[in-house]
């Protein structure tokens, strides 16, 4: 992950003290990470995946796929069989109609066996 996360840097043009200022965590876990003392946690992903919302999930923790999503709009079969269908992004961030509040627009569901699912309502 050391090696995607140096790719995201590159593509985005910023060094490591400013890749951490961007996504919100203190520059010695960036350091930490790149000179492979520490490994990433779900935090610092989940930072990321926010920060960068074209980033590929999949890329990003498993290396499968293309670094960047062609297309925000998909769908992911659930383990149970049924499937989830995103909406598409829009200007707007989406509110629950009736009381005006910020509804959810991102969940990612982590398996105990290193798998997981990334349900997006934008």
């Amino acid at each position: 992950m050391k090696d995607r996360i140096e790719k995201i840097m590159e593509k985005e043009q910023l060094s490591a003290s400013k890749f951490a200022d961007a996504i919100g965590v203190q520059r010695s876990n960036i350091s930490h990470i790149l000179s492979g003392r520490n490994k990433p946690s779900l935090e610092l992903v989940n930072k990321i995946l926010d920060r960068f919302d074209n980033i590929n999930a999949d890329w990003l923790l498993l290396g499968k796929g293309d670094m960047a999503e062609e297309n925000q709009s998909h769908s992911k079969p659930g383990s149970n069989g049924y499937t989830f269908q995103s909406q598409p992004q829009n200007d707007q961030s989406p509110t629950d109609e009736i009381n005006n509040a910020p509804v959810p627009v991102r969940v990612v569901i982590f398996y105990s066996d290193n798998t997981f699912e990334e349900f997006r309502s934008r």
